[in-house]
């Protein structure tokens, strides 16, 4: 059965009083936005192919060789030339380039001035750089204590970040010093981590694998620990997490260092990401630039 919906009737349901359609009357539709419902308004034939899409996507579920109308309806809809574009970045684009731009210019200062912080207070600083960055994480909790089920020793973290679902991810965070990321001179040809960074990386690893062996006990004690930091309801979640190392810098890296450190890093990239205070500013500097293009 073939239905015909007429355009002005749909609009006319929800005005008593008459519409007037471009022109210069104060109350009107104007004659753009009317143009672009007529080639959004679905017409019998798309209907029609929706009804098709709706009962065969039923019907396969329990009977073989029935034609895929589905698929049909999205290839139709796709052809469809859209009328209205998504201006969501363009509306927080000037905001988002304060933002990143005053980051950028916050960690450039820190990195010309190391010697006026401290460890700790360097550190506080990053953090908020790493919340900004990666808005995953809601929370940040300092000197995370948990149990080592092995030694029955208290081991403690420097920093666990909290994402959106409760999962904790580790963080350890160095002062640059300007130090070299990789060694300076090759090892049967290959630059290998320096001794801060190998040592970082050892670090991670175990306190990743002692968090898993913690079980749904740590999960608990965790979430009891610093439930009034985080959102009602919200459960701290020990699933193979993941850690983040910010350290050193890679400006002054010849190409082989570099190629070598990019195989270091992608060596761990399944557990570890591991960032040079360079790979942060290259990554605010490009938001920047891009967010400027839209």
């Amino acid at each position: 059965m073939k239905s015909k919906i007429s355009l002005l009737s749909q609009i006319d349901k929800y005005f008593n009083k008459d519409v007037f359609i471009g022109g210069k009357n104060e109350d009107k539709l104007p004659i753009e936005e009317f143009e672009n419902l007529i080639k959004i308004f679905p017409n019998t034939h798309e209907i029609s192919l929706y009804r098709q899409a709706k009962v065969t996507s039923v019907l396969k579920n329990y009977f073989d060789n029935i034609p895929d109308k589905e698929e049909g309806y999205k290839l139709y809809l796709n052809k469809k030339v859209p009328v209205y574009q998504s201006k969501l970045r363009k509306t927080f684009k000037d905001a988002e380039i304060l933002k990143y731009e005053t980051i950028l210019e916050k960690l450039k200062n820190m990195l010309s001035n190391e010697v006026d912080y401290s460890e700790p207070q360097w550190q506080e600083e990053i953090l908020q750089i790493i919340l900004l960055l990666f808005p995953k994480y809601i929370a940040v909790f300092k000197e995370v204590r948990f149990n080592d089920v092995y030694n029955n020793k208290i081991r403690r973290l420097d920093y666990g970040l909290i994402d959106f679902m409760g999962n904790l991810d580790l963080v350890e965070i160095k002062i640059p010093f300007d130090k070299s990321i990789v060694s300076v001179s090759p090892y049967r040809e290959n630059h290998i981590p320096n001794r801060d960074l190998s040592g970082t990386i050892m670090q991670i690893e175990k306190y990743i694998y002692y968090l898993n062996k913690t079980g749904r006990k740590g999960e608990k004690q965790l979430t009891e620990k610093y439930k009034k930091e985080l959102p009602k309801n919200l459960e701290i979640k020990i699933t193979n997490p993941n850690g983040m190392i910010i350290m050193g810098r890679d400006i002054n890296l010849t190409k082989q260092q570099l190629s070598d450190f990019e195989i270091i890093k992608r060596k761990y990239k399944n557990i570890i990401d591991i960032f040079t205070y360079d790979d942060l500013l290259r990554r605010l500097e490009i938001m920047v630039v891009q967010l400027k293009k839209i």
